[in-house]
């Protein structure tokens, strides 16, 4: 079986489960007790906490653990723009994950604030101008993802970031999909707020990391016991939070080697089911792309369809984001590009890793191209 839906999520890896499992049994105290026991957890948090500020680049204080992306993305944007006195408006686009999107509706619901929404190209790319040019006075926050889950293009993050800051606003962005193959980080991105995912690095689903610079205000989401430093109540997950930092710093190691090799591997996908499928299209960006990431429409197809027949190949891969399956609508993302509705539903996304080879790649293309035959033959 080939599984190309790793945007999705992604196995645990063994070095990790071994790397949780003290935590889950012998060193299970609660970090926040004042004993032995919770000292040694403590302990334990600590050195993850160490641990994902030396892969993103920052401070320990810096970092902050979550349940994951969408956790991550609720707590910058709400949390940076009631706690910033600047005003009472934020920027975001219109491919942005729905965890940034609700957010945004969010405080426009609830706290008065304005959103701007700014367009893409047919690429699936934010232009910096655009964004000079929608920003105010009373512009408190930007949230821009770093790398788009459905389309694969990845942002000029520190060129809009710069943009954000000419004004004295925020920035934060999502990483969770560009972590596993970019650097990234508060300085690297030149970003006053990132937050990623576990499960898109190996850790196990329910972890994340919120990196947030020293001396931003944070109005906290979850109020209690002010663990977190006071920006996020909770008894914390040692055994996720050494998960997610064991996953980051193995990929550390390893991440531009297998960028380069996936690279490769993408432009040999992309290339073979442009020549194999007629009148399919690439979506988003083929240069400024995540590696491992190719999508595509087929205009005709139904792309649900395409997804059963490519499962009974033993491809196993998806139409999208993964928190939009079995609805009925059209991709904001793709529409977005300006696709018609009929033209999004028919899209296919194929995420992989390093480990897929040159040599599986026509066995990959093969069973496209005859799941896409078949949806014809039967339509």
């Amino acid at each position: 079986m080939f599984y190309l839906d790793r945007a999705a999520t992604t196995p645990i890896r063994r070095e990790v489960l071994e790397a949780m499992w003290p935590y889950l049994t012998g060193t299970f105290g609660n970090p926040s007790s004042t004993h032995g026991v919770g000292d040694a957890a403590a302990r334990g948090l600590a050195d993850a906490r160490a641990a994902v500020a030396r892969v993103l680049g920052c401070r320990p204080a810096e970092v902050v653990f979550t349940t994951g992306g969408t956790e991550g993305a609720n707590t910058a944007v709400k949390g940076m723009a009631l706690a910033s006195p600047r005003g009472r408006h934020v920027v975001t686009s219109a491919i942005e994950h729905e965890a940034v999107l609700e957010s945004c509706r969010y405080l426009e619901r609830f706290h008065g604030f304005e959103v701007t929404v700014l367009p893409v190209d047919a690429l699936g790319v934010v232009d910096p101008s655009a964004l000079r040019a929608a920003l105010r006075p009373d512009t408190t926050l930007v949230s821009i993802a770093h790398a788009d889950n459905e389309i694969g293009t990845v942002q000029d993050v520190r060129a809009l970031a710069a943009v954000a800051h000419e004004v004295g606003a925020r920035f934060h962005t999502d990483a969770v999909q560009s972590a596993p193959w970019l650097p990234v980080g508060l300085d690297e991105l030149g970003v006053d707020a990132l937050s990623l995912s576990g499960h898109k690095v190996g850790a196990p689903k329910g972890t994340g990391v919120l990196a947030i610079r020293s001396g931003v205000a944070l109005e906290p989401l979850l109020h209690g016991g002010g663990q977190e430093r006071g920006r996020r109540s909770g008894t914390e997950d040692v055994a996720g939070a050494v998960a997610v930092a064991t996953a980051l710093t193995l990929l550390a190691a390893t991440r531009s080697d297998s960028a380069a090799q996936a690279t490769v591997t993408r432009e040999a996908v992309l290339d073979g089911v442009l020549a194999a499928v007629p009148g399919a299209f690439v979506t988003g960006s083929r240069t400024a792309r995540l590696p491992g990431h190719a999508s595509f429409c087929f205009p005709g197809v139904n792309g649900e369809t395409v997804l059963l027949e490519l499962e009974q190949r033993d491809v196993v891969s998806s139409s999208g984001s993964a928190c939009a399956a079995g609805s009925t609508e059209a991709s904001h993302v793709l529409t977005a590009l300006g696709l018609p509705d009929e033209v999004a539903r028919t899209a296919l996304r194929l995420t992989f890793d390093a480990s897929l080879t040159e040599a599986e790649v026509p066995v990959v293309v093969g069973a496209v191209a005859e799941s896409v035959a078949a949806v014809r033959t039967l339509a």
